[in-house]
């Protein structure tokens, strides 16, 4: 199989072998990584420097041997190549301060294994500028593909090859030899049980105990891991655990917690869902109340991390978790917003929104300074974007005027369901560099400190996201809607997302939104139906109000209007809903015509609508004109119902 990459490896070794840089390299990395692959070719490499060339593997050395390999590096041009160095990790002392110290100057040996070195070695004054550690990762994306050219593997296979193993070699050949056998899978290509066994075993290997491996299951199925995130999963010495998973090859570390290497979380999980799906669930579910309680609880600092982590946790149900290939914040940080930041706040504001904007931004800087982050690129402390979460429990005129936004949302809430005493409402506001919109890391961080504000509001009514480019999609999977009317700054339109906290409070708009492996029958049931869908919906269910099967078949069974009725019947609830409709119309005096032409039509059965006329003592087109009303309002009522609750009052026309 061909050699590919590690440039940067070879050229430290390249360094050492001329002479010109330290004289023991310890190679360290996950089982399949390449370390053997790279020992042979740093042979090669040797070989053609004239050195004569020794390769020891642990798998064959026995401690009783160490005298053997002194008498291999008597000669100061020998390259002493020791692989597979963990299965002899007793002898690293000895190493470290007998034999190595007594190897003649101009020796190289090079020592690959498992684990990292000893942190004894770097402690050691004596051993600085001698000792060269290289941690070995995944390939390169590049070199990962140049791999698959090697093995024959055809086209439409490599994306899903190249995505399942993360730049693992071991990974990644093993999955060519299958997906060249099941060529057809084509870009649907997943990895099999008998890959997962067999890349488990040479991946992870034998593990000490259930618990080790209950430990390792926890590790790869969150975001990250901490102590207190194995205590609240896993009963048991959390502390012991937690010390052995980041001693892991594998396993890795973050300002966040542990994680382990991408491809090993993918098999640990793969192999837990097939082998025990009700031990995985339990899992999962200890796991997310946890992290739910520790988005309600995290210090302001801690929000983003804490929800990252929970959005992760539900990553394969669709819930939009944007991570980017990172284990941390990575290349971006917010910070809270200082008196000093503002300057910088208005000249972000105007490269990205305009000057309209630019001023609402000065105008709630004076105003709410606490309510705004600012996001700045880590290398170079560019700041790149500004955000603001503007709770307002009530505006005076001033405000109104200054910011159509913010006034086009306090409208949408007085027109519908005002606040009560005690109770706010929330405008996020956004201003980002053009360069640093859509599907970037900066906008997860944003996105994170969103979600956070929504699960953590306390007497929060409404909460409305404005955004002047669209692209709302994940917004409308955390159930936000659009309201029609669209707020102006200047020549720029804005759209706003609204949702109704009393209508679906956080707890039920977090179940909704990580919904996947196990929702409610209800949830799993719900219809999203257009508005004018839904109206249709509704004019065809009053003609068969007095069939309960016809009732059974409509739409509106599986909208949130009858999910919301938990424990009835779907069409006997659409029945009741309907009739109710039609007796609210008669709480307001401008509809009881309405209200009589429906019930005479609908709730009294009459055959036809010339009859019905006949009964209510009204000419056909009157008549005609108070059921066509009639019907409208109760599509609207229905429908502001759908959208913001069946707890909302009643709609009720201007």
């Amino acid at each position: 199989m061909a050699f590919v990459g590690r440039e940067e490896e070879l050229a430290v070794f390249n360094a050492a072998l001329y002479g010109g840089g330290c004289s023991v390299l310890y190679v360290h990395g996950p089982g399949g990584i390449g370390k053997s692959a790279l020992l042979r070719r740093f042979a090669q490499e040797a070989a053609v420097a004239g050195r004569p060339v020794s390769m020891v593997d642990g798998l064959m050395l026995k401690p009783s041997a160490a005298s053997e390999a002194e008498l291999v590096i008597r000669d100061a041009d020998m390259v002493l190549l020791v692989d597979d160095f963990e299965r002899i990790q007793g002898l690293e002392g000895w190493l470290r301060e007998r034999f190595l110290p007594r190897v003649p100057m101009g020796a190289l040996v090079v020592i690959a294994g498992r684990n990292p070195p000893d942190m004894r070695w770097q402690a050691d004054p004596a051993w600085a500028g001698a000792l060269e550690v290289l941690p070995l990762r995944g390939l390169r994306a590049g070199d990962a593909q140049a791999l698959m050219d090697s093995t024959g593997v055809p086209a439409e296979l490599r994306e899903p090859l190249l995505a399942f193993a993360d730049g693992h070699p071991a990974a990644l050949l093993l999955g060519a030899t299958v997906a060249v056998k099941d060529g057809g899978a084509a870009d649907r290509w997943t990895p099999n049980q008998d890959v997962v066994a067999t890349l488990l075993d040479q991946l992870v290997g034998e593990l000490p105990s259930a618990a080790h491996r209950h430990a390792l299951e926890i590790c790869a199925h969150a975001y990250m891991t901490t102590e207190d995130l194995l205590r609240a999963a896993l009963p048991g010495d959390a502390g012991a655990l937690f010390r052995w998973l980041r001693r892991l090859p594998f396993v890795e570390s973050s300002s966040l917690g542990l994680f382990p290497h991408e491809v090993v979380r993918e098999l640990l999980e793969a192999d837990l869902r097939w082998r025990d799906p009700e031990g995985y669930a339990v899992m999962h579910d200890r796991i997310h109340a946890h992290l739910a309680e520790r988005v309600r609880t995290a210090s302001d600092v801690d929000v983003l991390g804490a929800v990252a982590a929970l959005l992760y946790l539900h990553r394969g149900n669709g819930a939009p978790a944007g991570f980017h290939g990172r284990h941390d914040e990575g290349g971006f940080q917010e910070e809270v917003v200082r008196e000093e930041d503002v300057g910088t706040l208005l000249r972000v504001a105007t490269a990205a929104e305009g000057a309209a904007s630019a001023a609402c931004a000065a105008f709630w800087a004076e105003r709410q300074l606490e309510a705004f982050r600012l996001y700045r690129r880590t290398d170079t402390g560019e700041p790149v974007a500004f955000s603001a979460w503007l709770r307002l429990a009530e505006l005076d005129e001033e405000e109104l005027t200054a910011d159509p936004v913010v006034a086009m949302a306090w409208a949408h809430a007085r027109a519908t369901t005002p606040l009560r005493a005690g109770e706010h409402l929330a405008v996020s506001r956004l201003w980002t560099l053009p360069q640093y919109r859509g599907n970037s890391p900066v906008m997860d961080l944003i996105q994170w400190r969103v979600i956070g504000n929504c699960l953590r509001g306390e007497r929060m009514a409404w909460s409305y996201i404005e955004t002047r480019h669209p692209n709302p999609a994940y917004l409308r999977h955390y159930g936000m809607r659009d309201i029609s009317e669209q707020p102006r700054l200047g020549d720029d339109a804005y759209t706003l997302l609204v949702h109704d906290w009393r209508a679906v409070p956080a707890q039920a708009w977090l179940e909704r939104i990580v919904a996947g492996p196990g929702p409610s029958a209800a949830t799993a049931r719900l219809a999203v139906l257009s508005q004018a869908e839904f109206a249709e919906a509704v004019r065809k269910a009053l003609r068969q109000l007095s069939r309960l099967d016809a009732l059974a078949a409509s739409p509106l069974t599986r909208t949130r209007l009858i999910a919301e009725r938990a424990g009835q019947n779907p069409a006997t609830a659409l029945g009741d809903l309907l009739r109710q409709a039609i007796d609210d119309l008669r709480e307001d005096p401008r509809s009881v015509k309405f209200h009589r032409a429906l019930s005479v039509t609908f709730l009294r059965s009459t055959p036809t609508q010339e009859l019905a006329a006949q009964r209510l003592g009204l000419p056909f087109t009157t008549y005609r004109r108070h059921l066509t009303a009639g019907v409208e309002r109760v599509c609207a009522d229905l429908w502001h119902r759908e959208l913001y609750g069946t707890d909302a009052p009643a709609y009720r026309s201007t």
